[in-house]
């Protein structure tokens, strides 16, 4: 019996995919794929994309004098991931109800694009699974694969070693981009000590800060100390909230209350950048998701005083695109 054409059905439809799927293995197109983020990723992506080239240009007028690397301290699988209602054009297979993702540049690979190339580029994934994955960027990148770097460690131990070294004639980019608060204040202090490098970091400002910050200032020991290590002090609580004193039945009593929101968190912050680092970008990125909630604080610090004023410039321009 012939069946009638585009009549498929549904494991018709399994045998296609499945093929396809087949002849991207072969074609070396197939990763493990990792889903992170939401709208703020491409935005921080995008202002990557628009720094490295300028970074790596002004660098390549000093090659005689510094070697200078790109350092990724949370590198994932260098990838991410285009979501169906990112691209609504694409096509959607109606059995299945969603349509496969497609794989975009991470920070990585953006990095391994840029042209000028870096001396360097040292990536660091505590995750084994994604820490195979970027190993196939020294395949991918066949050219620059001696110039590769990938370390399985944690990252805050990894860069405690490395920072400490003579940067004298190194310089870098570093990205900080944690998926909470797992970056302390020691570690962002040891980047400002080399005066050597521009950091990116992804500020943890509504995934975690404000998630921590309750209304009536009760806020949980372990977070107490949580607060502290990103911030470096106890400052912060008298910053963001207010205590006042009434009279009651029972004597004066005392009143705590949150007076800070993102944009008092964000200045704070950058505030306590500015007591280590010779620049800091006063208009830093900040980040949403879909459903516009606050996510991230994308902010920029250059720690060598001669470059700071050109870095910092270079970045606020950037930043103060839409």
């Amino acid at each position: 019996m012939i069946r009638e054409p585009y009549l498929l059905t549904k494991l018709d439809w399994h045998r296609i995919i499945e093929s396809s799927l087949i002849l991207l293995a072969h074609h070396g197109a197939t990763m493990t794929q990792f889903s992170f983020g939401g709208d703020w990723t491409e935005q921080k992506l995008a202002i990557l994309r628009q720094y490295l080239p300028a970074y790596a240009t002004i660098m390549k007028k000093h090659a005689a004098k510094f070697r200078y690397a790109y350092i990724d301290a949370f590198a994932g699988t260098g990838y991410r991931l285009l979501k169906q209602d990112e691209n609504p054009e694409q096509l959607v297979f109606p059995e299945f109800g969603e349509s496969p993702q497609a794989s975009l540049d991470g920070s990585a690979r953006i990095a391994l694009k840029v042209d000028p190339p870096f001396d360097r580029y040292i990536f660091i994934e505590k995750d084994e699974t994604r820490y195979k994955e970027l190993l196939k960027l020294k395949l991918e990148f066949e050219n620059l694969k001696d110039r590769i770097q990938i370390e399985n460690a944690d990252a805050n131990a990894y860069l405690g070693n490395l920072l400490n070294r003579n940067w004298t004639q190194h310089r870098a980019v570093l990205f900080l981009d944690p998926f909470g608060m797992q970056v302390p204040w020691t570690t962002v202090e040891a980047i400002a000590r080399t005066q050597a490098i521009d950091m990116w970091y992804l500020f943890p400002i509504g995934i975690g800060v404000n998630r921590l910050l309750k209304k009536d200032g009760q806020i949980h020991e372990k977070w107490v100390d949580r607060l502290d290590l990103t911030f470096g002090e106890r400052g912060w609580f008298d910053a963001f909230y207010q205590i006042t004193v009434e009279k009651g039945l029972f004597g004066e009593e005392k009143q705590t209350l949150k007076i800070s929101d993102f944009e008092s968190i964000g200045r704070y912050f950058v505030r306590r950048l500015e007591t280590i680092f010779p620049g800091v970008a006063q208009n830093p990125r900040l980040l949403y998701n879909s459903r516009n909630n606050p996510m991230f604080l994308f902010c920029f610090a250059a720690a060598n005083k001669q470059g700071a004023k050109t870095a910092v410039k270079i970045v606020e321009d950037i930043l103060a695109r839409p």
